[in-house]
């Protein structure tokens, strides 16, 4: 889906964001499998501990490569909270070679306000959670990148005494395609100074302002591209993704908004955006939902300045949506939506 009609400027990736449980792993690949069919460029999965939805994802996607030959496959976002920099750098490169150079890892801080209930499970968090992520990320960027670690003593076998060590293996072009799901101002140029790519979600930290969440988001994307700007890494790449979903009948639209929580329904087939608390308990807006006749939705798509701005746009699937219904969302947006946006963008 990435060639230009037009060629004014390269026409946007497209992409989707799923949930994969546990339960249902089969139900996950053949939604992969039919977004890889109907030419979606790259599917992302959600990633979450102690819940039902996938928690090695790098495993998912590692064997889900076996059955795809040309969709990317992303996190959206692996929380490094709970990660340690050198097993997540050994794991990332396993599963970007098992996928031939497919992997797009996006990555993140972590997800909870109470952090006590994961102590028994991955450790207690001593200081601040920013300040362990950012030591994480840290690492992880230098380890991916080549980083020599240690030299080699007389107890490695098959390796001669004072060998640079790194971690192994080491995946060509995987740091380029690390990206991280930032909200704030902030954190979006932290990323792009890095010469990470940028992923945008459903919701922006409420700065109390009240400006829309859209131009909070833009706000965001501004200054991600103008951090990467001046650390010499161009524009960057930017995947904003969007809860936007064409129906074809109206029982699709009733069984549709009947997945959208209640307090976000503010009208048949439209949800306003809306002040709330985000998962980390801190005040946040949260973006309209748009679900109806596929015109609709691609009109409120081209309309949104952020996916205007960005090189990829991805739909995020409804949170328990059944299978059928996701698949079937998946192939209406590529169908009759997508053609609509392209030609609007490019």
């Amino acid at each position: 889906m990435t060639a230009s009609a037009s060629g004014t400027r390269e026409a946007p990736r497209i992409g989707f964001v799923g949930q994969v449980d546990h339960g249902a792993l089969e139900d996950g690949r053949a939604l992969f499998l039919e977004a890889e069919e109907l030419g979606y460029d790259v599917g992302y999965v959600r990633v979450r501990h102690l819940q039902d939805a996938l928690s090695s994802p790098l495993l998912f996607l590692s064997a889900l490569g076996q059955h795809t030959s040309h969709i990317q496959l992303g996190t959206a976002v692996i929380p490094l909270r709970f990660e340690n920099a050198g097993r997540l750098a050994e794991d990332l490169a396993t599963a970007d070679l098992l996928t031939g150079g497919r992997l797009r890892p996006g990555l993140g801080s972590g997800y909870s306000a109470h952090d006590a209930i994961y102590t028994r499970a991955f450790g207690a968090l001593h200081g601040d959670r920013t300040d362990h992520v950012d030591r994480v990320l840290h690492d992880l960027l230098e380890l991916v990148g080549g980083e020599i670690v240690s030299g080699a003593d007389q107890h490695i076998e098959g390796v001669d005494p004072g060998t640079p060590l790194r971690i192994q293996p080491q995946a060509p072009g995987l740091r380029e395609r690390l990206a991280y799901g930032a909200a704030s101002p902030q954190r979006a140029a932290m990323a792009g100074h890095a010469g990470l790519g940028l992923q945008l979600a459903t919701m922006a930290p409420d700065d109390g302002s009240g400006r829309s969440f859209e131009l909070l988001q833009l706000e965001a994307l501004e200054a991600y591209r103008e951090a990467s700007r001046e650390a010499g890494h161009g524009e960057g790449h930017v995947m904003v993704s969007r809860q936007m979903i064409p129906v074809e009948s109206e029982e699709d639209l009733e069984r549709y908004v009947s997945l959208i929580p209640r307090e976000r329904t503010a009208g048949p087939g439209v949800s306003d955006e809306h002040q709330a608390q985000e998962i980390g308990g801190k005040a946040a807006v949260f973006s309209r939902i748009v679900i109806d006749d596929p015109g609709e939705v691609a009109q409120a798509l081209v309309a949104d300045a952020v996916v205007q701005a960005a090189d990829e746009i991805s739909l995020v699937l409804p949170f328990g949506a059944p299978a059928a219904d996701q698949r079937a969302m998946l192939g209406t947006f590529a169908r009759h939506v997508v053609p609509h946006l392209l030609t609007a963008i490019v």
